[in-house]
């Protein structure tokens, strides 16, 4: 799943494939940047902000994209490209005399000035993988509404960026919390503790990819996201889940089991 941790680590591929480097076809495949050529600009840095990616280019230009629950980057060597069936679906290009990076089914492509980043992340919370980390930041977003369910204020990405489905999933039963206990009643720097540790090692440790129990044989990565109807891997009891969001195009489903998180009823 596209989350903070995920974006991150393909910010760090992108970095060893393409910064430094000059783009030879700099090609932004959507119609409101059809005409925009890259060409001669060097890429100088991927930037990271929650599930945001800003790719920073020379001349003061910044290419904003976001996965969201389709999009993917792959990544070519020098003198390889995309099989032909796969380049209708390309979004964005960006070759050198080297390695060449592929956006594919990116539903969010812009192009903006690097200096006015803040017109398409400025909205977000503290990112747990950012050099600013800032967890009383974080904790005065969270807590704002004391009666807003756990799940959905880790899910708002305006009071911590970065935490997607499978992760506000996860910290929900790291910490022993029903997902819809009331923030108020959760003790939000001890969640924040967990959950920005678990990001980072999942982020930049080799094989640690969103694994949140340790086990990373198939079907055991994870406590309860994607679990329903299979015994908890601590206590056995039957893993619950309940579409959050009727008709959500995204399918976001929460996942809890009711002996570890005990608490109130959806």
């Amino acid at each position: 799943m596209p989350e903070g941790d995920t974006v991150y680590a393909l910010a760090r591929r992108l970095d060893a494939a393409l910064v430094d480097r000059v783009l030879t076809h700099g090609e932004l495949r959507v119609p409101s940047h059809a005409t925009a050529d890259l060409v001669g600009r060097t890429v100088q840095a991927h930037v990271t902000h929650g599930k945001h990616l800003l790719t920073r280019l020379s001349g003061d230009l910044t290419l904003h994209t976001h996965l969201k629950m389709s999009g993917s980057w792959t990544i070519s060597l020098a003198g390889r490209r995309l099989p032909s069936a796969v380049m209708p679906d390309v979004r964005v290009v960006l070759r050198t005399d080297g390695p060449a990076a592929y956006g594919i089914r990116l539903p969010v492509v812009e192009l903006l000035r690097t200096r006015d980043e803040t017109c398409v992340v400025g909205h977000l919370g503290p990112d747990p993988l950012r050099a600013d980390w800032d967890p009383a930041e974080a904790t005065r977003r969270l807590t704002a509404d004391p009666g807003r369910p756990l799940v959905a204020a880790l899910l708002d990405q305006r009071c911590v960026a970065g935490f997607g489905n499978l992760w506000a999933n996860e910290l929900c039963f790291l910490r022993g919390h029903n997902p819809w206990t009331p923030i108020g009643a959760v003790d939000v720097p001890a969640l924040l503790e967990v959950g920005s540790r678990a990001l980072r090692h999942s982020a930049t440790f080799p094989g640690a990819m969103q694994v949140t129990t340790g086990r990373r044989g198939k079907g055991g990565q994870h406590w309860v996201a994607g679990r329903a109807g299979r015994p908890c891997l601590r206590c056995g009891t039957e893993v619950q889940v309940v579409a959050e969001v009727p008709n959500d195009p995204e399918r976001r489903r929460t996942w809890w089991c009711p002996n570890c998180q005990p608490g109130p009823a959806r």
